[in-house]
């Protein structure tokens, strides 16, 4: 994924089929985390769709009202 020019922050997949792993995502121009993640099955054909839930982390950063992690839900799974 592109670092946009606002930093990075961790995505922490709480549930469903990719429970457990994280993912390196930008933050929005806004500075705001993403509100939705469609990340992409190995199969190519079919993307997973998560939701930004209330987990958040603070770390030592550069900025450090942004959240270093944010916990995301599983919604759906999306088929091309």
């Amino acid at each position: 994924m592109a670092t946009g020019s606002t930093g990075t922050y961790t995505a922490k997949l709480t549930d469903g089929p990719l429970e457990g792993k994280t993912i390196t995502t930008p933050f929005l121009e806004s500075g705001d985390p993403q509100p939705r993640l469609e990340i992409p099955a190995d199969s190519g054909a079919k993307r997973y769709l998560y939701s930004r839930g209330s987990g958040l982390e603070f770390g030592s950063s550069d900025h450090p009202d942004r959240p270093t992690a944010v916990d995301y839900r599983y919604l759906e799974a999306l088929f091309d």
